[in-house]
């Protein structure tokens, strides 16, 4: 009877045993790394370090991501829309591309092509905020974005809760390294005011209508006078080879603004509107010329 006892303890414990091996091989099981949208970088982990501790400066190699290849490189007249996103707590105080420390609440970005580290400004196109920030970091890695921003960039031109935005990207030059002590770096901008809209035809007091006046041929619009080039943004809505659809689109645009019309070396005739020195708002006016069909508009900035 007690031979039986130790034998029944014995098979006890040695079930309790492969029990106990099996659990220890399950949790040493590590689930499969999902992709990210930066770059890997050797060396990197969660302690805390001042923002650009530890930079260098540089350009990089052509690299590849998720079968797409990217050719950094110096591009000072870089001008850029697309969308733009934002990362920050589950890359907060880890390194960056070019060795610094990111810093969720400064005022930085991720790009992939862009000199390390550089300062770009990027205006938020659906509110008009802009912003400089210190690109020191590679991405993002996911569809059409074309810049990354830090936490607090996002938050400084409003779209830190919608997560993703419309943005103009545009280079301003290398930045110093050190981090935090950008003199280049600064805040968002709130968009500069809009001008007052036009009264409407029905608000404004007629004066007695004159004699008619005797039939004539109605005369054409007349030509665009000379303007300064680098006063003010303007968009075109369209380039013609025959004066008659161009003087058509004038008409079709009276609602977006005054149109006029330019002649071309090569015998073009370009319908075109004045849109002010603010670039929001030229986006927005932009965004009225081709919902009118034309569809080819564009934005033509200052030289």
């Amino acid at each position: 009877m007690r031979g039986d006892t130790c034998r029944r303890a014995a098979s006890v414990w040695t079930v309790v045993g492969v029990c106990l091996g099996a659990l220890v091989v399950t949790g040493c099981a590590a689930p499969k790394p999902k992709l990210s949208s930066r770059l890997p970088q050797a060396g990197s982990s969660g302690a805390k370090a001042p923002s650009g501790a530890g930079g260098t400066y540089k350009v990089g190699k052509p690299y590849q991501v998720a079968g797409v290849w990217y050719v950094p490189k110096e591009d000072p007249t870089y001008n850029r829309v697309g969308t733009a996103s934002w990362y920050g707590a589950q890359f907060h105080a880890k390194a960056t591309a070019n060795g610094e420390v990111f810093d969720m609440d400064a005022l930085t970005a991720a790009h992939t092509t862009l000199p390390l580290p550089s300062l770009v400004e990027v205006t938020n196109l659906e509110n008009g905020r802009k912003v400089i920030v210190r690109v020191n970091d590679r991405g993002p890695f996911v569809g059409d974005r074309i810049i990354d921003m830090s936490r607090a960039a996002a938050r400084e031109l409003g779209f830190e809760a919608k997560g993703l935005a419309k943005v103009r990207v545009r280079y301003v030059g290398r930045a110093p390294l050190g981090g935090g002590g950008d003199p280049g770096v600064r805040r968002a901008e709130a968009p500069a005011s809009l001008p007052p809209a036009p009264i409407p035809y029905t608000q404004i007091a007629r004066a007695p209508a004159p004699p008619p006046a005797p039939l004539r041929t109605p005369e054409p619009p007349l030509e665009a006078p000379a303007a300064d080039p680098a006063a003010s943004y303007r968009i075109q809505a369209g380039a013609f080879g025959d004066r008659v659809n161009a003087e058509r689109a004038v008409s079709r645009l009276a609602h977006a603004g005054q149109a006029v019309i330019e002649s071309t070396s090569g015998g073009l005739y370009r319908v075109v509107l004045e849109a002010g020195a603010d670039e929001g708002h030229a986006w927005m006016v932009r965004d009225q010329v081709a919902s009118a069909g034309f569809a080819d508009a564009r934005v033509i900035h200052p030289y």
